[in-house]
């Protein structure tokens, strides 16, 4: 995992993972909507991560004989899963349509993905990260240095997983907060919203600054 380990980092800089946790933050039920994003993201990750360890040279060999059926089995179910929630999700849409009509509210409002987010809609936001998590090139690095480390099957699963709580820290950072802290925890999102209130412009032009520093590295680190 040693030689994984630097690209689950640079996993973990992502920027559609930071501007989706940034949002789920400043809207209503933050804990629900990082939960069901992080199920979600782990879902695919860890099942594509998993197959494609398994299909490349050298790793778990012991498993290769079984690679086809599982590779089947787990994209047909990761296929299932989604249809399963994007199909939860379309009847609360709806659901939240109808309302709407029947009240014929002269505003109509935010956006109906923001009243569901605000709503608290955990399903939505596993759609949401089960769609958006997808091996990136820090991913697919990685995962090549744990196959070329020849792991038992055992030893493979661990690993993808480990890279994987990794990647996915700054969803499970505010969780942990949540749970183990939560009135501390809010106390700090209402602060944070505050400050974002008064700064959304600055904040804007700064993390535009820093996500496009980010990518520049990302880049760079490749091509070396």
């Amino acid at each position: 995992m040693s030689g994984a380990l630097p690209y689950a980092f640079l996993a973990a800089a992502n920027p559609t993972l930071l501007a989706a946790t940034t949002v789920m933050l400043l809207l209503d039920h933050p804990r629900r909507l990082l939960l069901g994003y992080l199920l979600g993201a782990f879902m695919t990750s860890v099942t594509l991560g998993l197959v494609i360890v398994f299909a490349l040279d050298g790793s778990a060999k012991t498993a290769q004989h079984t690679l086809s059926p599982a590779y089947d089995l787990a994209i047909g179910g990761l296929l299932v899963a989604l249809s399963f929630a994007i199909s939860r999700w379309d009847r609360m849409a709806l659901a939240e349509r109808r309302r709407r009509r029947r009240e014929a509210r002269p505003d109509k409002g935010p956006p109906l993905w923001q009243r569901t987010l605000s709503q608290g809609s955990a399903w939505m936001t596993f759609v949401v990260g089960a769609l958006l998590t997808l091996p990136g090139a820090s991913y697919l690095i990685g995962l090549h240095k744990i196959a070329d480390s020849n792991p038992s099957t055992v030893a493979a699963v661990g690993e993808v997983l480990l890279f994987n709580v990794i990647m996915l820290a700054l969803l499970e950072v505010p969780l942990v907060g949540f749970t183990f802290a939560p009135t501390r925890t809010r106390a700090t999102i209402d602060r944070f919203k505050a400050w974002f209130t008064q700064n959304a412009r600055w904040l804007a032009t700064r993390l535009a600054l820093v996500l496009g520093a980010l990518l520049i590295l990302r880049g760079l680190i490749y091509i070396a």
